[in-house]
């Protein structure tokens, strides 16, 4: 049993170091590339750079204008995720505390649309939000995003507000509490951990989104980050050395949240697992 357990246990090692490999040499590769000029990365794109320069990162930061593409992708991945996680807790917290015909209904068909590709709906959602004259701005975008994400999120949060006694929000309603007081005293408070994970999943697909930004977003100081690097694509060539610092440039923010913010992922995975 015991050397079983050894030799599962060395699987498991193997299989995680591979996994590991697997996802972060294209990282090195990237950050190596960032360091070359467009002659060493055509010649030879696996070998190190001749000498580290940084004119890359200089050059890509001007070029894609970083503080005003950040600033952007900042403002819309902040709003839409805490505009995601607060409507989308209150709308299935509605749904599991007043279970009629109606809001079942509701909850069935959004949690229906989540099977619709988005590319089967982005032509009619430009052609109808550009006959209203709701395009190119930053604002919209946010209203999209909270459309497109809330859908998973009450799906999630469903579930989590179904094991909340019903009992504390009778208790805190008896002691004079409000409903909006209930639910921001006690039920949002116990659902902390399902929105950290519902946040990080969110903040991970708005900030690295393309698609939907490339089809909203057309003035150039609305560009955000993932569509400022398209910037180095000409007609017949691509400035790779530039392009891939601000590839770098563009990941490295996620990177940081992610790494101070791991623990509380992690936790709440966890916690909505044992859930």
């Amino acid at each position: 049993m015991a050397g079983s357990r050894k030799v599962f246990s060395l699987l498991k090692l193997f299989g995680l170091s591979l996994a590991l490999i697997l996802f972060i040499v294209p990282f090195m590769f990237l950050v190596m590339n960032s360091f070359k000029e467009n002659r060493e990365i055509t010649s030879n794109p696996l070998a190190l750079p001749d000498s580290l320069s940084f004119s890359n990162y200089t050059n890509a930061f001007e070029k894609m204008g970083y503080v005003d593409a950040f600033s952007n992708s900042l403002i819309i991945t902040m709003l839409s995720v805490l505009f995601i996680s607060l409507f989308a807790a209150m709308t299935a917290h509605y749904f599991v505390r007043n279970q009629t015909k109606g809001n079942q209904y509701t909850f069935l068909l959004m949690v229906a649309s989540m099977i619709i590709p988005f590319q089967a709906i982005m032509i009619p959602l430009v052609k109808i939000y550009g006959s209203l004259d709701m395009l190119n701005s930053k604002w919209s975008l946010i209203y999209m995003y909270i459309g497109f994400g809330s859908s998973l999120a009450v799906f999630i949060y469903h579930g989590f507000v179904k094991s909340i006694p019903k009992e504390l929000e009778e208790a805190a309603l008896i002691d004079g509490c409000t409903r909006i007081q209930t639910f921001f005293r006690i039920v949002f408070p116990v659902l902390m951990p399902t929105t950290a994970t519902i946040a990080i999943l969110n903040v991970l697909w708005i900030w690295n989104d393309f698609l939907l930004p490339s089809l909203v977003l057309i003035d150039a100081k609305q560009r955000t980050l993932p569509l400022s690097t398209y910037n180095f694509y000409g007609t017949y060539t691509v400035d790779y050395g530039p392009l891939m610092a601000s590839l770098v440039l563009t990941v490295l923010p996620v990177i940081v949240i992610y790494l101070f913010a791991q623990k509380y992922i992690i936790q709440g995975v966890m916690q909505g697992s044992v859930k």
